[in-house]
């Protein structure tokens, strides 16, 4: 065994369907990095199926037994957001490294317990907000640190889902807020992340979420479950830097309008702009300064991409910038990001905008900013 290379197991690793097989798995079978030692699913027949189409050696059916493993230096949690917990957990306790996607828990106390306990045995971790590997968002955060645009004044993002038979999960889970997260945790969490990595965190935040399609059929399922899950958020605030800022995430639209980001500034503004999602979409960056009568494209720097051509293109190559990090975050013992301090902060400002509007009052977010020291 190269033991040079991270072992690597995951729980979640259908040959067939989910974000393990679409991103995860390509992701690291393409990086020199890791190694594939384990693969977890639900039954015995479909671990051995992964086994054999994913090339692993060990195929389980019961996370607890890939936590324990002695060839598994690294977790990989990427099943339903509700049976995080306890999988993630299972893997700290085991003194594993672990890479956990989004969200981290069904709800903000249980991503505290978790970032805690991994603060205690001291291990790497590292949540699944891909946007923060895409080479055109850590362009976007540079030009703005940069200055390009001057002082902050007014940043606004949007992103618009269509509904349309196929695209949303097809189990009851994602309809009943008690069981996990709302598909509204799962598509405002990544896209506010994508904006608060550029500009920053916000200082107080009001928010009003709704639930425009609540009728029995929202969600792909035999079972007859009306949709509880709100498909609308709208959000604004002050961030920590002064500036203002609005975002509108909303789902079940009948046509796709993509995602946009606006900063506008002293000196100038940036607007980005993706078809899809900024998850692993073709993000397109386009800046003017003061007395420029158009914008002009900003083209992001081929260096900002560090995944290899081994890497499909597509969902795997955000996630291969970030078992990169992770990667490198553990052989030299410093801290990486996103963390599972950073999904804390991430579900707080969720939880602030939940609780705004439910209340219908301003919410105001204390700034905390520590990680962990590994040395």
């Amino acid at each position: 065994m190269d033991r040079e290379r991270i072992r690597v197991g995951i729980v979640g690793a259908s040959v067939r369907y989910g974000w393990g097989q679409r991103a995860h798995l390509p992701a690291i079978l393409g990086l020199p990095e890791f190694e594939l030692t384990a693969v977890c699913t639900a039954h015995p027949e479909t671990a051995a199926e992964s086994a054999r189409q994913y090339g692993a050696r060990h195929a389980l059916h019961d996370y607890r037994e890939l936590a324990r493993h002695p060839d598994v230096d690294l977790v990989v949690v990427c099943v339903r957001a509700a049976l995080h917990h306890d999988m993630v957990k299972a893997a700290l306790e085991a003194g594993k490294h672990v890479l956990c996607e989004w969200p981290l828990g069904a709800r903000l106390d249980a991503a505290r317990e978790l970032a805690a306990l991994a603060r205690q045995k001291r291990v790497h971790t590292m949540v699944g907000l891909q946007s923060q590997g895409s080479p055109a968002i850590l362009h976007l955060k540079d030009l703005i640190a940069d200055g390009y645009v001057g002082r902050p004044l007014a940043c606004s993002m949007s992103l618009a889902i269509p509904r349309y038979p196929g695209y949303r999960t097809p189990e009851e889970w994602v309809a009943d807020p008690e069981k996990g997260p709302r598909v509204l945790m799962i598509h405002a969490g990544h896209a506010i992340d994508s904006f608060c990595c550029c500009v920053g965190e916000f200082r107080e935040v009001s928010g009003s979420i709704t639930a425009h399609i609540p009728e029995p059929g929202a969600v792909r399922s035999t079972a007859d479950v009306p949709e509880e899950s709100p498909d609308a958020v709208i959000a604004g605030g002050v961030l920590q830097n002064g500036a203002v800022a609005t975002i509108s995430v909303t789902t079940n639209v009948g046509r796709a309008g993509g995602w946009r980001m606006e900063v506008l500034g002293t000196k100038g503004s940036i607007v980005a702009t993706c078809p899809t999602t900024v998850l692993w979409g073709d993000v397109t960056l386009r800046g003017g300064k003061v007395g420029d009568h158009e914008m002009t494209a900003l083209d992001v720097p081929p260096g900002l991409r560090t995944a290899p051509e081994t890497v499909p293109a597509g969902p795997p190559v955000n996630v291969a910038e970030l078992y990169r990090r992770l990667a490198q975050g553990i052989r030299e013992g410093h801290a990486v990001h996103p963390s599972f301090d950073d999904a804390v902060r991430r579900h707080t400002l969720l939880q602030a905008i939940e609780d705004s509007s439910r209340t219908g009052q301003r919410q105001i977010i204390s700034s905390n900013k520590t990680a962990p020291d590994y040395r």
